[in-house]
């Protein structure tokens, strides 16, 4: 069977090995959810049940593709853009004709677990690869949560891709290769925690769907699972335990993050905004010690201590000034920073990554502006790219990484030239 379905997938070109299709930001209904369905179940639940599914529907941070700004809540919307062309999360809402109003539970639990609606099939830009490990009882509590919502006659827009990602067929093909059961079961010798958070993370969270390195097909590379992705401008760091200790992380101070987007090393910005915002804030307390558990392990290891590194006296020099001209304002003279203001450089979760790309792509492009939970916010960051050089850029970088992130200065102009 895999062997027959390669054969059909070789005849395509060879662009058509990218047809997955999967955005960092996943979560979309890659296809409209209009139209109806002879066999839809009547809408009923309990108060109980559309509490459970409120919650639910948080954890998997659905609004994050669902609710656009200023929009209707589920209503749809939200732009996604990829390589491939441009997705627009859909309508969820109980609209009997531009929603999901005529879908039955058993429809919707085929749309998380097999990318299958009433209308077709789905593009995996929505991740039913993740939400597949969802149970059953979930689905439709999160069902039960959505056909509760205010009904919102807001049209779909369509996706606007290029051939071949067009040809939706051919994802059935993609499925037959990668759509796979649930995980085996991992948890024997594990916590109660630990095995909670890896259903909050991989199955509700989809945390793997950005966290997680593609194959050549956009496939998720199961062995290297939550070791990192690069989908987006800003990439998705490595968050295994060791990776999470080596840049300074502890259990306390990831729950923080979790539950405010704030903690010593940083805070949360581009992708990761919305995630806390809309939806791991929302955990209860055990749910979100549970997310931390299975991030760091039953037994996490101990946070490195950040290793003094060394460079060449003058560049690191140059770097100084640029940080005292551009960047010490805000972030401190000394990279303490200030509340309200800007986070710190010391102990930046950012600058300890070995990989630069991030703290780069910061500097050029800059950071907006961001409200927090509780009373908490962070101002405009401006970019750096109009008004710094790529070796300016590359001298700052050095001196940030080497100073507050224990990292070599072997940043070079060229690596810089590259992100622009």
């Amino acid at each position: 069977m895999i062997g027959s379905t390669v054969t059909v997938i070789r005849r395509f070109s060879r662009a058509m090995r990218a047809l997955p299709l999967v955005l960092a930001a996943a979560g979309a209904f890659a296809l409209s959810a209009c139209g109806s369905h002879e066999s839809a179940a009547p809408k009923t639940s309990s108060p109980e049940l559309v509490a459970r599914g409120r919650y639910l529907t948080q954890a998997a941070d659905c609004a994050a593709c669902h609710t656009s700004t200023g929009g209707a809540p589920f209503a749809g919307g939200v732009k996604l853009e990829s390589q491939f062309g441009t997705f627009h999360g859909t309508n969820i809402t109980p609209d009997s004709k531009y929603g999901i109003g005529q879908w039955s539970a058993d429809d919707f639990y085929a749309a998380l677990h097999d990318g299958k609606t009433p209308k077709g099939k789905l593009y995996p830009a929505m991740p039913y690869t993740s939400y597949r490990q969802m149970t059953r009882e979930d689905s439709d509590a999160i069902y039960a949560y959505l056909m509760s919502q205010k009904p919102a006659a807001v049209p779909n827009i369509g996706a606007d891709l290029k051939f071949p990602y067009n040809v939706r067929f051919a994802v059935r093909f993609w499925d037959s290769l990668f759509l796979k059961d649930q995980l085996p079961d991992a948890s024997t010798g594990r916590s109660a925690d630990w095995t909670r958070g890896r259903y909050l993370a991989n199955a509700l969270g989809h945390c793997t769907e950005c966290h997680t390195p593609r194959g050549a097909f956009g496939q998720l590379q199961g062995a290297q699972t939550l070791q990192g992705g690069t989908l987006r401008r800003v990439g998705a760091p490595d968050i295994t335990p060791a990776a999470l200790a080596a840049r300074g992380w502890t259990g306390p101070d990831l729950q923080a993050f979790f539950s405010t987007g704030f903690a010593k090393q940083g805070s949360a910005f581009s992708e990761m905004h919305p995630v806390v915002y809309l939806s791991t804030q929302h955990l209860n307390p055990d749910d979100l010690r549970a997310l931390t558990v299975y991030l760091l392990g039953d037994a996490p290891p101990a946070p490195a201590p950040m290793t003094v590194q060394s460079g060449d006296a003058a560049q690191l020099a140059a770097g100084r000034n640029l940080y005292l001209d551009s960047c010490a304002g805000c972030h401190g003279r000394e990279g303490e920073g200030k509340p309200h203001v800007a986070v710190a450089m010391k102990q930046n979760s950012t600058l300890r990554q070995s990989d630069p790309h991030n703290l780069i792509v910061s500097m050029l492009d800059g950071i907006e502006a961001r409200a927090f939970p509780g009373i908490e916010s962070m101002q405009h960051m401006p970019g750096f790219a109009g008004t710094y050089s790529d070796e300016q850029i590359a001298r700052l970088t050095n001196y940030l990484r080497v100073t507050w992130g224990g990292q070599r200065s072997d940043v070079t102009a060229d690596e810089v030239k590259s992100l622009r």
